[in-house]
């Protein structure tokens, strides 16, 4: 079976940690800004985990 080929598009939205858990960013902060309260774009700057639902399923992107 040959090599499996990574997702490049999951590549350049996901990291893996060091102890294998997946890092992702935050959604809806890059337009629209002027009516987001500052505190919430603070933490739209932050990367947060991926979700234990969907651990698995991004994963198999990154082998």
């Amino acid at each position: 079976m040959p090599k499996m080929k990574t997702h490049r598009g999951a590549a350049k939205r996901f990291k893996l940690t060091g102890s294998g858990k997946v890092k992702r960013f935050r959604a809806f902060g890059s337009h629209l800004l002027q009516k987001k309260r500052p505190s919430r774009k603070r933490r739209l700057r932050q990367s947060t985990l991926v979700s234990a639902a969907d651990r698995k399923r991004i994963s198999r992107l990154l082998p």
